[in-house]
């Protein structure tokens, strides 16, 4: 990972996706946050939009996350998306819309280092398509999690690794070890 020129992405830590099946994920992505933020890294949020006709209605019958508070930020990141660098609302799976590809352009970033919801679905195809883009794709493991279960997260982690490459995944320690220490501390083992 070269950390020098990554972005963090934390894709759709949203009040809707967010059940007893992806909860503990908040405090694991609150935690890279913060330490991604503290080394003055920049982090990029998405919030998905479900919107009226979208293909999820039509082919899922899905209806959710259409307004707020189901398209809310979760309140334990709320502050860090609020001094994020960017946050990319976006009605489909990616993050690669074209306001966040210019941005990523512009930047310079090499590397996207993923973390959030779902696993098997806006964080896998987020992660594809920066593969697909020339980008290094990270993907943070613990960080990770599916609003489907434990079952359908690990579902995600086995097409990831044949997508992006097993050694595209990474955990929390992983990333944390890149990362300087923050003042007055020892860097983590």
């Amino acid at each position: 990972m070269d950390i020098d020129s990554a972005a963090l992405v934390v894709v759709d830590m949203q009040n809707g996706f967010v059940n007893h099946h992806s909860r503990h994920a908040v405090p694991a992505v609150s935690d890279v946050v913060t330490r991604w933020a503290a080394a003055d890294r920049p982090v990029i949020f998405t919030r998905y939009f479900n919107h009226p006709g979208s293909p999820y209605e039509r082919f899922f019958q899905w209806h959710r996350l259409q307004a707020p508070p189901e398209t809310d930020i979760v309140p334990e990141l709320d502050d860090h998306a609020a001094r994020a660098h960017a946050v990319i609302d976006k009605t489909g799976y990616t993050l690669l819309t074209s306001q966040a590809a210019d941005l990523i352009r512009q930047a310079g970033w090499t590397d996207l280092v993923f973390c959030g919801i779902a696993t098997e679905s806006c964080v896998l195809k987020s992660a594809a398509d920066a593969f697909e883009h020339g980008y290094a794709p990270w993907i943070v493991t613990d960080a990770c999690a599916s609003d489907a279960g434990p079952g359908v997260h690990d579902a995600g982690l086995v097409v990831a690794r044949r997508l992006i490459g097993e050694g595209q995944l990474v955990t929390s320690k992983d990333v944390m070890r890149q990362l300087p220490a923050p003042e007055g501390t020892a860097m983590l083992e």
